[in-house]
């Protein structure tokens, strides 16, 4: 009886097998994907500058962002290696430097280039903004090949919905959240180019963060901010 089981069950999976193949041979020959998307999360990490600035103004402890969101990938040729990609994402960023922010009795801002004989502990400025990026993509994909080269580059509109000058040294902390020279909307070009998932990142700051500001020297304030760094996609 034993053997007669074993014969069943060997005959069974004989019998099984052509089913198995054509299965296989069916999932070989299926086709690809022809209607591919790159629809992508991201999620970058950068150093960040100050460019276009007065003179005597530095970058001053660290200055560096992160920043993530989605993109809708929609390809405009019949290859679908060029795309127009539309999304959403959030960044925070954090500049450290010589600038000092504050504000006098009657609530009108001071702007300041901190020199060497002022000593403090932390200097730096926080920002947390909505964005939303608009790129134009060109790249080396095919349906079936997800490693591959690409050069992204586009447009950064964005709004600050929060900020924070931040200023301490031993015996005095300024806090400043309010600022009436403070321009919350941004606009950046980027450009994003690598291979597969690690890929090299830049952004440059069209607009001043503050408007018809002065320094005590009379110098504008219309200095601008530049990002260097990696981001990383995500399918």
């Amino acid at each position: 009886m034993p053997r007669i089981k074993i014969y069943l069950v060997f005959l069974s999976l004989v019998a099984c097998t052509p089913a198995f193949s054509q299965l296989a041979r069916e999932s070989a020959l299926a086709p690809a994907d022809s209607l591919y998307r790159e629809d992508q999360f991201y999620l970058g990490l950068t150093y960040n500058f100050l460019v276009d600035k007065p003179s005597n103004l530095t970058n001053r402890g660290f200055s560096g962002g992160i920043h993530g969101g989605f993109l809708r990938d929609f390809p405009i040729n019949k290859r679908r290696n060029l795309a127009i990609a539309i999304g959403m994402g959030l960044a925070y960023d954090q500049f450290g430097h010589n600038f000092f922010v504050g504000a006098n009795e009657a609530d009108e801002s001071i702007f300041r280039i901190l020199d060497e004989y002022v000593h403090y502990d932390s200097n730096r400025f926080n920002m947390a903004a909505i964005q939303l990026p608009i790129e134009f993509r060109w790249r080396t994909s095919t349906p079936t090949d997800y490693q591959f080269w690409r050069i992204y580059a586009g447009l950064r509109l964005g709004y600050v919905y929060w900020f924070q000058s931040y200023f301490k040294q031993a015996d005095n902390k300024v806090v400043q959240t309010k600022i009436d020279e403070f321009n919350p909307f941004r606009l950046s070009t980027s450009l994003a180019f690598g291979y597969s998932t690690f890929n090299f990142y830049i952004a440059y700051d069209f607009i001043p963060w503050f408007d018809e500001g002065k320094t005590f020297n009379g110098e504008p304030i219309d200095f601008q901010s530049m990002k260097v760094g990696l981001i990383f996609y995500i399918l």
